[in-house]
């Protein structure tokens, strides 16, 4: 991590990843056959409607096509680069399997260039290996879980996250997840070793606006400090309270504060052994 001097009011408390150290010097560029544009939506749907506030402008990305089905087994591949992505927050990696076929796959800390990556039933456990669960042993951190064997990875892939696999039971492996709940998953489901690299993400302090818009964030304001047809917590004479008894968004739902936004009807409720814990591990205040 490196950290500027504060010659300016801009450059005062930023920070930045010292790329040049984590990634590969020959990696410039993506392999463009694992690429394709990319159209910034700023937020809006196929109707032009605004659906996620706060989006709009930034730099422009090339999307790179990420192997997260990994379904090449069995067959051995040597990375090539570790490479930086502008669309995830982790680093990929660029394998070449002894086939010749080229793939990006999500790096995990401590994946270095010309390292062996497996996806098999009988790898080692090292981390870039691809096992089923329950061929992983407990307490071993793992990352790009399935929820559903064969459809891609979906859990613990952005920077620095992993989930540790916990318990093996009747045809289910629970897995301590990153927010600290422990969720069942079917054992067949497959699984990938190690940590997301690129774990300073977390640390890193944009120091200015202008590198928070290069990003496509804009500015966002207060609900309380809008008019009442705009926001739940609008309107009032001067500061006023927000006049609810629990903190809402925009459009109304409940949100913050310990808040459970849970569906009491979703489908995955009956996967979950223990909910996660609320407060500081999650970001928030006791």
């Amino acid at each position: 991590m490196k950290k500027y001097k504060p010659t300016s009011a801009g450059r005062r408390d930023g920070s930045v990843i010292e790329y040049k150290k984590k990634l590969t010097s020959t990696a410039s560029k993506p392999l463009k056959s694992l690429t394709v544009g990319k159209r910034s939506t700023g937020g809006r749907n196929s109707f032009g409607r605004t659906t996620n506030l706060y989006r709009g402008g930034g730099n422009k990305q090339t999307y790179r096509l990420v192997d997260f089905k990994y379904d090449k087994k069995n067959i051995p591949a040597r990375v090539e680069t570790i490479e930086y992505d502008p669309n995830r927050t982790g680093f990929i990696a660029l394998l070449l399997f002894a086939d010749g076929e080229r793939r990006y796959i999500l790096a995990p800390q401590t994946l270095a260039q010309h390292d062996e990556v497996l996806v098999s039933e009988t790898a080692k456990i090292k981390p870039g290996n691809r096992l089923p669960l329950s061929a992983i042993p407990i307490g071993t951190f793992v990352y790009n879980i399935e929820i559903k064997p064969g459809a891609g990875a979906k859990i613990a892939r952005s920077a620095g996250n992993y989930a540790e696999v916990v318990a093996h039971d009747n045809g289910y492996t629970l897995i301590k997840m990153p927010s600290s709940e422990i969720r069942k998953v079917i054992s067949t489901s497959w699984a990938s070793v190690g940590a997301v690299s690129n774990e300073e993400n977390r640390l890193v302090d944009l120091g200015k606006a202008g590198r928070a818009r290069h990003r496509g964030l804009r500015p966002k304001n207060r609900g309380s400090a809008r008019n009442a047809v705009d926001h739940p917590h609008g309107g009032g004479e001067g500061r006023s309270p927000r006049g609810h008894r629990r903190a809402r968004t925009k459009q109304g739902r409940p949100t913050g504060k310990g808040q459970k936004t849970r569906s009491p009807k979703k489908y995955s409720n009956v996967f979950i052994v223990e909910r996660r814990k609320p407060g500081r591990l999650m970001g928030g205040k006791r």
